[in-house]
């Protein structure tokens, strides 16, 4: 299992009894993380990135621009990665099989419900 902590700018890997195996940095505030299979996503809010790890020992693999502004989300449909932008409200398309492309940014009319 894999855990972000904001405020420190690294991201922690668990064991299943919680047993902590590794913490690693990243760039500004992660805010969400993925796992494709063999490697880490991370969306780093500030710093308008996506971090890929390898999720085996933490090395971060590159650093890509996430296609707008502000990523909140990260997810793995199978095939790609997708990010979530929430302060351009854009929904970015990546291709983990091109090194950090980004093909297609969608508009998303997404907004926080009202608490």
């Amino acid at each position: 299992m894999w855990v972000t902590n904001s405020d420190g700018d690294t991201v922690t890997k668990l064991r299943a009894d919680g047993a902590v195996l590794g913490t690693f940095t990243v760039p500004d505030r992660p805010y969400d993380v993925a796992f494709d299979g063999a490697n880490i996503w991370v969306a780093n809010f500030y710093a308008n990135k996506v971090t890929k790890l390898r999720a085996s020992d933490g090395a971060v693999l590159a650093i890509f621009s996430a296609g707008g502004v502000w990523p909140q989300g990260v997810a793995f449909d199978g095939a790609n990665i997708w990010v979530v932008n929430a302060g351009s409200n854009t929904v970015s398309k990546m291709l983990i099989t091109v090194a950090g492309e980004i093909p297609r940014t969608l508009q998303s009319s997404v907004r926080k419900a009202a608490e």
